[in-house]
């Protein structure tokens, strides 16, 4: 069992930066892909960028060149680090994981698929 903690939401202006952190319990951290998805007001979950267990990375087109997804083992950490936010970034932002399958770690698997431990969710604003 793996349990998921998000933090570092909050309000932005147009143009800001957030990191977003995922801090996770349990064993065997290494051996789970890591996600992000968010989830826009009035619209579906959607996929951000995940990181396979051999720190391959993958990203949505809408955030591709400003969003930076990366782990630490260690630390049991996932980071997103969010630049030059765009009001379509408001949403609250899932972290997650999966044990080592086709759908972590496959570059055309961008669904949900795969992930069966998912954090609270953490608020991110982007005001203009």
């Amino acid at each position: 069992q793996v349990q998921l903690v998000e933090s570092g939401g909050g309000l932005v202006q147009i143009g800001g930066s957030l990191r977003l952190s995922c801090v996770a319990s349990g064993r065997a951290y290494s051996r789970y892909g890591l996600a992000w998805f968010r989830h826009p007001p009035g619209k579906e979950r959607e996929f951000v960028a995940k990181i396979t267990t051999s720190g391959d990375t993958y990203y949505a087109d809408s955030v591709k060149d400003r969003f930076t997804i990366s782990r630490d083992n260690e630390k049991f950490t996932s980071i997103l680090q969010m630049d030059n936010l765009k009001p379509d970034d408001t949403a609250v932002y899932y972290c997650a994981a999966g044990l080592k399958s086709r759908f972590t770690e496959f570059p055309g698997t961008l669904s949900a698929r795969g992930y069966d431990y998912w954090g609270q969710g953490t608020q991110v604003t982007v005001s203009s």
